[in-house]
């Protein structure tokens, strides 16, 4: 059976948000949370693919995307205020827990609410994006890099030097993505390439090369099929040209109060449910297949399961069929009785 992907709205007092919804109502939930710079639409292949398969499927427009509320205070986009967002949306479907999947920044949404509400937590899978108990932040991750990749000389934070460059250079940043974002989404939304593996990633020298495009605009570059059409381009550059940079850039801000709220879950961040990790084998910036940055991860999650898709790092798009196939397996082998068909 086929289910179509229809639009809704979730209003509370303190923010708003815009959903994509498809499957039958009462079926089990999954919820799937997307990473910067995306929207809803980036699990367009994911939820009429589980609506088939008998499962309620929901992908909100994160805080600062699409249809969702923006702020203009860089602490308004905080981790916890983002958790509390997906609690609301949770309650606002009648709903007391769900499976939660996310990918880049959506990944340390779906951790927190799995280390902080495992409550409401009926498993957690990640896209690239590995678990890490005291926080997705600089201090976290930076002393994890690879050093055969990244000398500490000449790399000091290694493939993460442009997340220190939105703190310096916030503004610029920004101006930079807004300069010609359809060129932006171009430019970003590329299949992964296996030649790149060993050598530092672009991220490593932002800072160095004075911003993303050498501090001027995006130059043009040809669109990649094999990972957005031409519509899924349109999309995105509207709900980012609506809405600026400045949201999605900010989810970078908050490093001291991430760590902070990490420090305050629940069982001391160790996760008990069944947790699925996907390793991108060509993503560079979330390097997990030859770094340490997952080993954390392997330490805290009492059920997990790694699979390793041929991918960069727009997974879900780039790969849909693997990621597919390895998410319904996992529902299938860990999460048996959730699936009733």
């Amino acid at each position: 059976m086929t289910f179509p992907v229809t639009e809704h709205t979730v209003k509370t007092a303190r923010h708003t948000t815009g959903y994509l919804a498809c499957g039958a109502e009462d079926a089990p939930l999954l919820i799937f949370v997307h990473g910067w710079p995306e929207l809803s639409l980036s699990w367009r292949h994911q939820l009429p693919a589980f609506a088939a398969l008998g499962f309620r499927c929901i992908a909100p427009d994160m805080r600062g995307y699409g249809r969702s509320s923006t702020y203009t205070r860089h602490e308004d986009f905080a981790q916890e205020l983002i958790v509390a967002d997906m609690l609301e949306l949770l309650a606002a479907l009648g709903r007391d827990k769900a499976v939660w999947i996310g990918h880049d920044w959506g990944s340390p949404v779906v951790w927190n609410i799995a280390s902080h509400h495992p409550e409401k937590t009926v498993g957690v899978a990640s896209l690239c994006v590995p678990y890490l108990a005291s926080g997705f932040t600089l201090d976290t991750v930076v002393p994890l890099v690879d050093r055969k990749v990244y000398p500490e000389a000449e790399y000091p934070v290694g493939q993460w030097d442009y997340q220190c460059f939105y703190e310096e250079s916030f503004d610029k940043a920004c101006k930079g993505f807004e300069g010609n974002i359809r060129n932006v989404v171009k430019a970003l939304f590329r299949k992964g390439d296996p030649k790149a593996i060993g050598k530092p990633g672009r991220t490593a020298s932002i800072r160095k090369t004075g911003g993303w495009f050498g501090g001027g605009a995006c130059p043009d570059v040809p669109r990649d099929g094999d990972v957005i059409t031409e519509a899924d381009m349109e999309a995105y550059t509207a709900a980012l040209t609506r809405n600026g940079f400045f949201g999605p850039d900010s989810w970078y801000m908050n490093h001291k109060a991430n760590g902070t709220y990490s420090a305050t879950s629940k069982n001391g961040g160790k996760l008990a449910m069944p947790v699925l990790f996907l390793h991108g084998a060509y993503d560079t910036t979330c390097e997990t297949m030859h770094s340490r940055l997952a080993d954390p991860m392997r330490r805290d999650c009492a059920d997990l399961t790694e699979v390793v898709v041929n991918s960069g790092h727009w997974m879900a798009q780039e790969q849909p069929v693997a990621v597919n196939a390895a998410l319904a397996k996992w529902l299938a082998a860990k999460l048996p009785d959730y699936w009733k068909i």
